[in-house]
């Protein structure tokens, strides 16, 4: 019988492949699948007699089609839905019109309010809030008390809350 199912296998090859790759969308995988179906066919054809081999030779081919197909179908909506959910979830890396518009202008009145302060003032608050240097480090850049040096970045402070309209 392997003679037979040989000649059938060749003969009907091409139309495998084309049954196949409807199946499932691919020459490539449906060449897989004649291939893997050649296989079972040659296995099944040495341990029973087959009444119809080239039915069952098609049904060696669709039947691992569907279950590909079907497992396809599971995997890509877990997958999908995980994504969608993973992307929904992201914050937009990019602001928006209306908040660049807004960081624009409280930047503009920020520059304003800074240069409204008296220079002492406005050195102390550059200083301590722009370059990060602590209190005891702008006393002595300033050549002034500690507690002076608080009170000068607190009335810069305050002038800036008041021109960002903050509380």
């Amino acid at each position: 019988m392997p003679a037979d199912t040989t000649a059938l296998f060749v003969e009907h090859r091409g139309t495998l492949v084309k049954y196949a790759t409807g199946l499932v969308g691919s020459r490539a995988q449906a060449e897989d699948l004649v291939q893997e179906a050649w296989l079972r066919f040659e296995e099944a054809a040495r341990q029973q007699n087959l009444s119809e081999p080239l039915h069952y030779l098609f049904r060696i081919v669709r039947n691992p089609a569907f279950d590909g197909k079907r497992r396809q179908n599971v995997e890509d909506k877990l997958f999908r839905t995980n994504a969608e959910q993973i992307m929904a979830a992201l914050p937009d890396p990019y602001p928006s019109a209306e908040v660049i518009a807004t960081d624009k202008d409280n930047i503009r009145r920020l520059q304003e309010a800074l240069l409204e302060l008296p220079p002492r003032t406005r050195a102390a608050f550059e200083m301590h809030r722009i370059e990060g240097r602590t209190l005891r480090e702008v006393a002595a850049a300033l050549k002034v008390s500690v507690p002076l040096a608080h009170v000068l970045v607190m009335e810069g402070l305050q002038l800036c809350k008041k021109r960002l309209r903050w509380k």
